[in-house]
């Protein structure tokens, strides 16, 4: 535990201007950012009797060894360069609002020629437009499945849509018209995508404007004596309304807002948002953080305001949004931060218009902000009774390791090596990283085994332990511009494998084991422990003990390094399919003369499989751009084709080779 006396800055020398601030650890990696006012004034809270600080800010000064600051000319300066910093850094002690990639979303996939709704869970893309989020995927299934009779477009993937193209037959939803069946020509891609964006605009909040425009159509269609048609349009509205009624009308006047709300305790808070258009909640996230510093309900406005729309702004660049901003016209909060004016200016610059961040005081807007924080609360409560349990069990965990094995402090950093192959083939390995109990999937690594395969297992595993910290002593010799070991001097992070683990496990028994621990003896490393967990009686081996140390079954110290272990054969596994994957596709063409990797990509993208191209003749090969007609009786001769009805049969059998696997 670092003393932050060590590290204060000297008297005088913290200006008392506004900027922003970042804690850095003995390995030079961020670990805090924070903005103030006065640069002075703040810095000099943190460096107060230890014993007067708030739990976590007294765990991030102690974990701390360096301070720096940056001065800035005005407060909107220094909040953008805040919420920047903390993207950039992921700092550890820092509250994170990233967008919940648990919550599912209806997205559209504009960027295709015909675009395709679908349920979805994850990162924003480029190009895909994306409405909600919701609390269940079934909630958005059942709103599509009503709408669909209206707008009937396609939900199909690409795989189904390329098939039935093929087959020249639509799907069920093509028969039964819950779809307009683009894959077989019942319509022009203009067509397909005039329906998609008629649905975007529904669900975008012009839904008045559609019904008006369906009844219109369905007294021009009566008048006109077609029935039949009048009739579907009259489903269609009944359809549209009962979608509309999901989405309960909890504010008259079409207001757009978003609604925040919160419930906390010294050590942690829930957040709660409801996502109002156009008079309806068409949305609703949750989240609930650590407490980093004592902090009071205006101070969790402004830090949530602030890193949830600029995280929102950054996914709306990201993605198609049909020109919508992130930024509602109001923001309804439970009280107003001290800076609400930095706030409201920098909220308007997000949005490109004006923003009204205010407290409601009655009516329905009140009744509304009470709701949202009985639900936060509820949330708060429901969290307590799990997170209980998982900061205990995690803390349990990390203990019983140091204690059973002997280490001197609790392994806050464990590290994870496991290989994966198939009978010698296509050898890979894993590396993952768990911090505090926890994956950080940011930091995970992998590697094709080069020569340490040829000793299996425990010559794949020192090759990969080799490598790894080969890297880490090369890339903590050298130092930035502060002169801090194992930084890189451009962006001040650390390097990609500088900051090493309290406890490294292997997948094996003691020949991994050992393995490991010697390569870590050669390259001169000796303060990372060892350990391998052997599948079959989950033990843990130690290098030089003739016994393994065994853990009780319910030992959260083995549920822990089972985590680890399994997690690292999920990523080995992943990436073995991949690279398994990618040479059985292309195998059988990797020796035809005058076939490269490109030309050999055009092909199976043109044809869509090994399969199709060995079906395919001659002529349809050498029409593929930059395929000539001796490559393609050459790429016919390795597949084992008959060249179909060309007029020069291909060098190779008539035909009946095996099937390429992936074909």
């Amino acid at each position: 535990m670092a003393d932050p006396s060590t590290y204060r800055p000297a008297p005088g020398t913290i200006p008392d201007a506004p900027g922003v601030y970042k804690f850095r650890d003995a390995a030079g990696r961020v670990i805090y950012v924070g903005k103030a006012k006065s640069l002075r004034g703040r810095l000099s809270s943190y460096f107060a009797d230890l014993a007067t600080l708030h739990p976590r800010t007294r765990q991030m000064v102690t974990t701390a060894a360096a301070v720096e600051w940056t001065v800035v000319s005005t407060e909107v300066e220094a909040l953008q360069l805040e919420y920047s910093w903390i993207k950039e850094f992921d700092p550890r002690f820092n509250v994170r609002y990233r967008d919940d990639k648990s919550y599912p979303v209806l997205a559209v996939t504009l960027h295709e020629e015909f675009p395709r709704w679908h349920v979805y869970r994850g990162p924003r893309r480029r190009g895909v437009r994306y409405f909600g989020p919701y609390a269940h995927a079934w909630a958005i299934r059942e709103t599509l499945d009503l709408l669909l009779r209206v707008f009937p477009s396609r939900t199909c993937s690409a795989g189904v849509f390329k098939r039935h193209h093929q087959m020249g037959r639509p799907c069920l939803l093509g028969y039964i018209d819950k779809c307009s069946a683009p894959c077989v020509g019942r319509v022009t891609a203009e067509q397909h995508r005039d329906i998609v964006e008629d649905f975007c605009d529904f669900l975008g909040g012009r839904t008045d404007r559609m019904v008006r425009r369906l009844e219109r159509e369905m007294a021009e269609a009566s008048e006109a004596l077609e029935f039949e048609r009048a009739a579907r349009l009259r489903d269609d509205i009944g359809a549209l309304r009962r979608a509309m009624e999901k989405q309960a009308v909890v504010l008259g006047d079409g207001t757009d807002a978003d609604v925040v709300a919160f419930a906390q305790d010294e050590l942690a808070a829930a957040v709660q948002v409801f996502h109002v258009r156009d008079g309806r909640v068409r949305g609703q996230r949750g989240w609930v953080i650590d407490k980093v510093e004592e902090v009071d309900t205006p101070g969790l406005v402004a830090q949530f305001l602030a890193q949830f729309y600029g995280e929102q702004a950054t996914l709306a660049e990201q993605s198609d949004t049909g020109g919508s901003s992130p930024v509602p016209r109001e923001v309804l909060v439970p009280e107003l931060p001290a800076d609400v004016d930095t706030l409201t200016a920098w909220l308007e610059e997000l949005r490109g218009g004006r923003v009204s961040l205010r407290v409601p005081q009655r009516g329905d807007k009140r009744a509304l902000l009470e709701t949202v924080a009985r639900n936060a609360t509820e949330a708060f409560a429901q969290h307590k009774l799990r997170r209980a349990g998982d900061l205990t069990a995690r803390s349990a965990a990390l203990q019983e390791l140091q204690d059973a094995l002997g280490l001197e402090t609790a392994p806050l950093r464990i590290e994870c090596v496991d290989v994966s192959h198939v009978q010698g083939s296509d050898v890979v390995a894993s590396l993952v990283v768990f911090e505090d109990g926890l994956p950080r999937k940011s930091e995970y690594r992998r590697f094709a085994i080069r020569e340490g395969a040829e000793r299996g297992d425990v010559g794949s595993i020192a090759e990969v332990v080799r490598r790894r910290f080969t890297a880490y002593l090369h890339q903590t010799e050298g130092t930035d511009s502060g002169g801090r070991a194992g930084l890189d001097p451009e962006t001040g992070r650390p390097r990609k494998f500088a900051y090493p683990p309290n406890l490294l496990v292997v997948d094996g028994g003691a020949p991994q084991v050992e393995a490991a621990a010697d390569v870590l003896a050669d390259l001169g490393v000796t303060d990372v422990a060892v350990v391998g967990l052997a599948k079959r009686l989950e033990e843990v081996w130690v290098p030089g003990e003739a016994d393994p140390v065994i853990l009780p079954r319910t030992s959260e110290a083995l549920y822990l390094l089972q985590r680890v272990r399994d997690e690292a054969h999920r990523f080995a596994i992943s990436y073995h399919r991949q690279k398994r994957s990618k040479r059985m596709t292309t195998s059988a063409l990797d020796d035809v003369p005058g076939l490269g990797e490109a030309r050999r990509a055009a092909l199976l993208r043109h044809f869509g499989s090994v399969r199709k191209l060995r079906q395919a003749s001659v002529d349809e090969i050498s029409a593929v751009p930059g395929v000539g007609r001796r490559t393609a009786e050459a790429v016919l001769a390795a597949l084992g084709g008959a060249g179909g009805d060309t007029q020069q049969a291909s060098s190779g059998p008539a035909g009946g080779g095996r099937a390429e696997p992936g074909g």
